[in-house]
């Protein structure tokens, strides 16, 4: 008997440092396009303990001033690296230090870059739609 799936909630950040750039992940998990950082919510963790945890184990960023962006949903995307049904919840936050630190699971690289040059990089889907709702919001006043 196959075990039961079930989506699962995911947050991820756009971290902003004090130049006003965002932190890209380089993902073997999404074909080695960039990403937002983030991961699961562990039982008994509300949301912004997860975005501190998750940046903190995968990069050694930490992070303030935390701030819902946007929802989505992936479902079985051809580009993640397994079968999964996603439900991401975007948030923007501004980094405390930029002491980068990678983990050597969930990144290979990663970048600083300004909104639009991140644009030029090859991003997974879902952060490309994050960037650019931020960018539609916060940018194109």
């Amino acid at each position: 008997m196959s075990e039961k799936m079930y989506p699962e909630p995911i947050v991820g950040a756009l971290v902003f440092n004090q130049e006003g750039k965002i932190f890209l992940l380089a993902s073997p998990k999404w074909q080695g396009k960039y990403g937002l950082p983030g991961g699961h919510i562990e039982l008994g963790e509300n949301i912004e303990q997860a975005i501190k945890r998750e940046l903190k184990e995968e990069t050694n960023l930490a992070v303030f001033d935390i701030q819902f962006l946007m929802t989505q949903e992936c479902i079985f995307s051809e580009e993640f690296y397994k079968k999964k049904h996603f439900i991401f919840l975007d948030y923007i936050c501004k980094a405390k230090n930029e002491d980068v630190v990678l983990d050597g699971r969930e990144g290979t690289g990663h970048v600083w870059v300004t909104i639009d040059e991140s644009l030029k990089l090859p991003l997974n889907p879902y952060t490309k739609n994050t960037i650019l709702e931020y960018k539609n919001r916060h940018l194109n006043k």
